[in-house]
């Protein structure tokens, strides 16, 4: 049996091959809490171990032992927060499957692990490429996408939590102008609403919003847009929507729309 930590060139491991009985692999899942399953069964983790894991998820590379040790225990001194990574390391050990392949300086995770947060990032680089429209699939990941980590709280988590925050934001507001100008109006108001639900206070959201309605020949919800957005930027911000924002309304003509 093999253990959830191995060392890099073990053999019968060649290529990172996690295929465990059955024919199953290894998911893990960061967006909306840690979960990692093998062959469709929790896996139960220490906190120790979850951090671990997640921070190497968090790195495309093998990662040196003393920068994860000093990244995740950065009260201690080097020498005890090493021995805490060695105990960390050490509580893994399952009989399911290998998930973190380790030498003697590196850390990474196993290579064929599926990562929700890895494919998220990777779909939105995806939307961000100029002149590409996504397939359904990809833009309901991106519009369904949770928050990575929501209830861990250490400050390489919400550094990480905040660059993903804001790929995904740029993707969706991507997706939505490229929806809208392909005539894919049903999937651009997903994206369009996706990234105001994930910052109301984002203004670049609620405009392409309201192109999408106006797209639809919606005048009326594209006012309520609009006026949703003014209010919520005086309220919380004590600022008027930008002169961009008010022209896309302006030439409707509707009495008291942008007063």
């Amino acid at each position: 049996m093999a253990s959830i930590v191995a060392a890099a060139g073990t053999p019968g491991r060649a290529g990172g091959d996690l295929t465990i009985r059955g024919g199953a692999s290894v998911e893990l899942r960061l967006l909306c809490g840690f979960d990692l399953r093998a062959a469709g069964q929790r896996m139960r983790l220490p906190l120790s171990g979850q951090r671990v894991v997640a921070f190497l998820a968090l790195h495309d590379q093998p990662v040196q032992r003393l920068y994860v040790a000093g990244s995740l225990w950065l009260d201690a001194p080097e020498e005890r927060a090493s021995a805490r990574l060695r105990t960390a390391l050490w509580r893994l050990r399952q009989p399911q499957c290998c998930i973190v392949e380790a030498t003697t300086t590196h850390l990474s995770l196993a290579p064929d692990i599926a990562v929700d947060v890895r494919d998220a990032v990777a779909a939105a680089r995806r939307a961000l490429r100029v002149g590409t429209v996504p397939d359904d699939p990809e833009v309901e990941e991106l519009c369904l996408a949770g928050e990575l980590l929501p209830d861990w709280y250490e400050d390489w988590v919400l550094i990480e939590r905040e660059r993903y925050r804001q790929l995904r934001l740029r993707a969706l507001d991507a997706l939505c102008e490229r929806l809208t100008a392909a005539d894919r109006l049903s999937d651009a108001l997903d994206a369009g609403l996706a990234a105001v639900a994930g910052e109301p206070l984002r203004e670049s959201a609620h405009r392409a919003v309201v192109r999408v309605h106006l797209a639809e020949g919606n005048v009326g919800e594209a006012i309520r847009q609009f006026r949703l957005c003014r209010r919520l930027l005086r309220e919380q911000l004590g600022i008027e929507p930008s002169e961009r924002m008010q022209a896309l309304v302006r030439s409707l003509d509707v009495a008291e729309t942008i007063r």
